[in-house]
C-alpha cells in the first residue's frame, strides 16, 4: 500500500466517531441563532453528532446583525449556504450596501463613507454581504435540516446542565408541553445569548464594562426617509454624530430598501415606549421631518461583556454567551461565526481522534484575546475618539479648523478598515520559525504575503481554480515549486502524527507566488499554521510540527 493510500485509509478510520456508546449525541449545542447553527453545520458536515436545542420555535423578527463581512462569507462558502444566503437578502445587490457618517444630523453637509469593508475584498475569497439576521437564520435551518447528523430541537430550553470527566448531561424542557428529556454527550456548547444560562451553570465569570447609557431599538417603516436619502446612492446604514451624544451614535439602518428602518440612539434613563417623543427624536436627528409607522420599541443598556473564560472543563462558550457589545461596526455576528469555525473543527478533532484535549484550551487561547482587542482597539475606541472630536471641534466656533479635522476622520475610517484583522500570531499552534513575543488580537494588517497565525489570502492556481476550491477539511499544505522528497517528509510527520493533511503541489509562476514561501501549511479555517521560505525541511522539525497541530508538545514559539 502506498503511502498516500495508507494516509487515506488511516483518515477514514479517524473520522468514525470515537464517542462512547451510551452516550446520546457527541455535542449538545444550547441556542439555535446565528452562531449555534453555524457551528451545527460545522460539526456536521464533519461527520460529529449534535443535538440544537433552540428555546424559540421561529426565527425573531428584529433586525439586528445585518453586516457580514467576506470572512463571513467564506464560512458560508464552507458551509455550503452562500448561493441561498445572498439570495435572500433584502436589498438589491446594485443599490449598495456601503455606509455613511454625519455630523449633526443626517442631511447635513458634512458626511463621509464609513465602513467600506469592500476596501479588504481583494484579500478574501468572497464579497460581503448584508441582510437582517432572521433571514440569515432562515437559511441556516435550511441547511442544517439538510444533515442527517444534526437533530434540532427548536421549542426546547435546557434547564439543568451538569458534567463530569467522562461528558456532560442536559436536562431540555419543551415550552409549551413543559415535557423533558435528558441528553448525555461529550461536550455542551452554550451558544444562548449575552445572558446566557449555559455560561452560568458552567461557573464562567465576565468582565463587564457599563456606560450607563439607556439605549432605545426602533423599528419603523418610512418610504419618505428612502426619498429623503436618496443623495446617498449606495448606502444601506448611517451614523449621525452630535455633541451632546459625547460619541455614542444615532445610528440608522435599512431593512429593506426603501420601506423599514431600524435605529439606535441613546435616550434619557427611565425612558419608557410611552414617555418620550421618538417621532421627533427621528426628525431631529435626520434634520427633516417625514412619516413614521413603529413597528417595534425596544430598550437595551449598553455594555460591554468578556467572559472570563471560553471552557470550563466539558462545556463551552461562543458568540454573545462569550462576548457582547453595543451593535457599532458589525462587529458581534460576525465574531460569532470565527467562533463557530475556530471551535468547531477543533471538537471535531478530537472526537475523531486526531486532536487531543489540549487543542480545546486554544478555542479561547486564540479567540478570547481576539475579542478583547475587538473591544478595546476598535469598538470602544471608536466611542472615545468620537467623544474627543466633539470636544474639540465645533463649527460653529471654528469653520477652518473643523473642516481640517473632519477631512482627516474620513482617511481615519479607511486605514480602520485595513487594521481590523484577527489574527492568532500568538497562538500556541501556531508555529514560527523565529523566536519573538507575539499576541492574538483584532488589530493587524491585510497583505498577500502568508503568515503564520493569520488569514489566508486567496490566490489563483496554474489550473485556473482558486486555492479556496481546493482546500481541505483537515490541515492543507501548499507546496509550491518544492522538490517531491522534502514534501514527503512533511506527508510523513502528519502521517505519524495522525493528522489529516491535503497536499496542493504548485509550480513556480503562478498567483500564489505572491504568499512568499515555498511551504504553507493552512489550518481547517482557513487560517496559517507555519510558513517556510528555505526549500528544505528539517525531519525532526516536522513531527514537532504535526504534534503542536493536535495538542501535543512543546508550545514555545519556534
Amino acid at each position: 500500500m502506498t503511502l498516500l493510500a495508507t494516509m487515506q485509509a488511516t483518515r477514514t478510520i479517524l473520522m468514525t466517531h470515537t464517542s462512547p456508546a451510551t452516550f446520546d449525541t457527541d455535542v449538545v449545542i444550547v441556542g439555535g441563532g446565528p452562531v449555534g447553527l453555524g457551528l451545527a453545520i460545522e460539526l456536521g458536515q464533519r461527520g460529529i453528532r449534535c443535538i440544537l436545542a433552540e428555546r424559540h420555535t421561529q426565527t425573531q423578527p428584529i433586525p439586528r446583525g445585518q453586516n457580514l463581512t467576506q470572512r463571513t462569507m467564506e464560512h458560508f462558502h464552507f458551509w455550503g449556504a452562500e448561493p441561498q444566503l445572498r439570495a435572500a437578502r433584502t436589498i438589491p445587490p446594485e443599490y449598495g450596501i456601503g455606509g455613511l457618517t454625519a455630523y449633526g444630523t443626517l442631511l447635513s453637509n458634512h458626511h463621509y463613507d464609513w465602513l467600506q469593508r469592500e476596501l479588504v475584498k481583494p484579500y478574501y475569497f468572497k464579497d460581503n454581504e448584508r441582510l437582517p439576521q432572521y433571514e440569515t437564520e432562515k437559511v441556516l435551518r435550511q441547511r442544517v435540516a439538510a444533515l442527517p447528523t444534526v437533530k434540532t430541537l427548536f421549542g426546547w430550553g435546557a434547564e439543568h446542565i451538569t458534567q463530569d470527566d467522562q461528558g456532560a448531561t442536559v436536562t431540555l424542557t419543551e415550552r409549551s408541553s413543559k415535557q423533558q428529556q435528558t441528553i448525555r454527550a461529550s461536550y455542551v456548547v452554550g451558544c444562548d445569548g449575552s445572558r446566557s444560562p449555559t455560561r452560568e451553570q458552567a461557573g464562567i465569570t465576565q468582565t463587564l464594562s457599563d456606560h450607563d447609557r439607556c439605549m432605545v431599538l426602533l423599528v419603523f417603516k418610512s418610504q419618505e426617509l428612502h426619498t429623503l436619502l436618496a443623495r446617498f446612492p449606495g448606502k444601506s446604514f448611517y451614523n449621525v454624530l452630535h455633541p451632546e451624544l459625547k460619541g455614542y451614535w444615532k445610528f440608522f439602518g435599512r431593512v429593506d430598501l426603501g420601506n423599514t428602518w431600524f435605529f439606535h440612539a441613546p435616550v434619557p434613563m427611565g425612558t419608557t415606549a410611552d414617555n418620550y417623543d421618538f417621532k421627533k427624536y427621528l426628525h431631529e436627528s435626520v434634520g427633516a421631518e417625514f412619516e413614521i409607522e413603529f413597528q417595534h420599541i425596544g430598550f437595551w443598556d449598553l455594555r460591554f461583556a468578556l467572559a472570563d473564560q471560553y471552557r470550563a472543563g466539558r462545556i463551552f462558550i461562543a458568540g454573545d454567551a462569550a462576548h457582547s457589545h453595543p451593535p457599532y461596526g458589525g462587529y458581534g455576528v460576525n465574531s460569532g461565526f470565527e467562533d463557530a469555525r475556530n471551535l468547531g473543527w477543533k471538537l471535531a478533532a478530537v472526537l475523531q481522534g486526531w486532536g487531543d484535549d489540549p487543542l480545546l484550551d486554544t478555542y479561547d487561547a486564540e479567540r478570547r484575546p481576539v475579542f478583547a482587542s475587538t473591544i478595546d482597539d476598535f469598538i470602544a475606541k471608536s466611542i472615545e475618539t468620537d467623544k474627543e472630536f466633539l470636544e474639540k471641534f465645533d463649527p460653529l466656533k471654528d469653520q477652518a479648523s473643523f473642516e481640517h479635522a473632519w477631512a482627516q476622520r474620513s482617511q481615519g475610517a479607511i486605514g480602520e478598515v485595513h487594521a481590523f484583522e484577527p489574527n492568532y500570531e500568538g497562538s500556541p499552534i501556531v508555529w514560527h520559525n523565529q523566536a519573538a513575543s507575539r499576541i492574538c488580537s483584532a488589530k493587524g494588517s491585510h497583505l498577500y504575503k502568508a503568515r503564520a497565525g493569520h488569514h489566508l489570502a486567496p490566490a489563483m492556481l496554474a489550473n485556473g481554480r482558486n486555492v479556496f476550491d481546493v482546500l481541505g477539511d483537515g490541515f492543507t499544505l501548499l507546496a509550491l515549486g518544492t522538490d517531491s522528497t522534502q514534501t514527503q517528509v512533511l506527508m510523513d510527520a502528519a502521517a505519524a502524527a495522525g493528522v489529516p493533511l491535503n497536499v496542493i503541489h504548485e509550480p513556480t509562476g503562478s498567483e500564489a507566488g505572491r504568499y512568499e514561501a515555498h511551504w504553507i501549511l493552512v489550518r481547517p479555517d482557513q487560517f496559517v499554521a507555519w510558513v517556510r521560505e528555505e526549500q528544505t525541511i528539517n525531519p525532526t522539525l516536522a513531527h514537532q510540527l504535526f504534534k503542536r497541530l493536535r495538542g501535543q508538545g512543546d508550545h514555545a514559539a519556534h
